[in-house]
């Protein structure tokens, strides 16, 4: 745990008690051993990745563990370049060669930069009305936590920034919500047999809550 960037390949054939071990550590950013905390290295970042077809020998991932990660994204086959470039390392044998792409500084300016990008109060009232309206979902035996509403509204900064502006958007929040919300959502068994997903729900969601208007997004 005491690294910049912990990777854990296939997550969900870690046991739950490893699996367990993680809670603290993503939340507090702090390794607790014999009543003793130890925080880790600053900026701390948990990437996992989790085979979604090969159940055997996997264990289902805790909510409350889905719950610290801030995003679930999808990446599927690689495209026909990116696939040609794996079987040429296969051949040849080589090994790949790695070469940094950022520093530790930069980094940390940009958690800095994304922190101070602007959310005016009807774009908080809009998050917290998205949250709220997946908790009454009937399809939902589980909406999205106040976690979950923070982690939205912070990758809605990330993108307001990504995108070169300094302040937050409805735009912003809608567009992240996807990747931010579907893992926190647990159907019901009902909704389930019947064939749905949570990102049908939550797309549902996205469209019944009113988007604040200029006027209000400022207000």
């Amino acid at each position: 745990m005491f690294a910049n960037i912990v990777v854990g390949d296939e997550i969900n054939r870690a046991s739950p008690k490893t699996q367990s071990a993680l809670l603290e550590v993503m939340e507090e950013r702090q390794v607790t051993v014999d009543a003793v905390g130890y925080p880790v290295p600053q900026p701390f970042m948990v990437l996992a990745t989790q085979n979604p077809i090969d159940l055997e020998g996997t264990y289902r991932l805790p909510e409350a563990q889905l719950d610290r990660f801030l995003m679930r994204i999808a990446v599927g086959y690689p495209d026909l370049a990116a696939e040609e470039e794996i079987l040429d390392g296969r051949t040849t044998g080589a090994p790949p060669e790695l070469h940094p792409v950022t520093t530790l500084d930069a980094v940390r300016w940009v958690i800095a930069t994304v922190g101070s990008v602007h959310v005016a109060p009807g774009v908080v009232r809009y998050v917290a009305a998205l949250a709220a309206a997946t908790r009454q979902r009937p399809e939902l035996r589980l909406g999205a936590s106040p976690r979950g509403s923070l982690a939205l509204l912070r990758a809605a900064q990330a993108h307001a920034a990504g995108t070169g502006r300094l302040y937050v958007v409805p735009d912003d929040v809608k567009q992240v919500a996807p990747a931010v919300l579907t893992h926190r959502l647990l159907l019901t068994p009902e909704a389930e047999v019947r064939g749905l997903r949570a990102a049908d729900v939550l797309a549902d969601v996205l469209a019944g809550v009113p988007v604040p208007t200029a006027a209000g997004v400022g207000a």
